[in-house]
């Protein structure tokens, strides 16, 4: 795809958060500790791979998360802003690769890698399309 040429090592996107009580582990059923839930956490991580890339996207292409490895580890309590950080690494055809960092107001509190594949829209609509049909086609018989 020549028309991602405009995608390459080095952007960045960010997304922030102040955390409530509707992104604690409790609330997202990933634990007991009133504090950031882990896939709030992975979440960030995701919309600010979005922000550095996705507005590059040629009409009628998106990106979809493929690879996501991450470490969660520090603690943040509720009220405390939570920034993440998405840079590209490397460009390869379809595949953009992401180095990830979280932090708070005090603390690292979790980093990784993350792979994102463009996608045509239509096309990827008719695949799943596709397979809801074949899907109720075996529940049928």
């Amino acid at each position: 795809m020549s028309a991602l040429a405009g995608l390459h090592a080095g952007l960045k996107g960010e997304a922030t958060l102040v955390v409530g009580d509707e992104h604690t582990a409790p609330r997202v059923g990933s634990g007991q500790i009133h504090v950031l839930a882990t896939p709030v956490m992975i979440n960030l991580f995701e919309a600010a791979a979005l922000a550095a890339v996705e507005a590059l996207l040629p009409e009628g292409c998106q990106s979809l998360g493929t690879v996501l490895n991450v470490r969660h580890i520090a603690a943040t309590p509720v009220g405390m802003r939570v920034t993440a950080v998405a840079e590209v690494t490397a460009v390869e055809g379809r595949t953009m690769h992401f180095r990830l960092e979280a932090r708070d107001e005090r603390d690292l509190i979790g980093d990784g890698v993350h792979q994102r594949v463009v996608v045509n829209v239509a096309k990827f609509d008719l695949r799943v399309q596709e397979k809801i049909n074949a899907v109720a086609a075996l529940n049928k018989a």
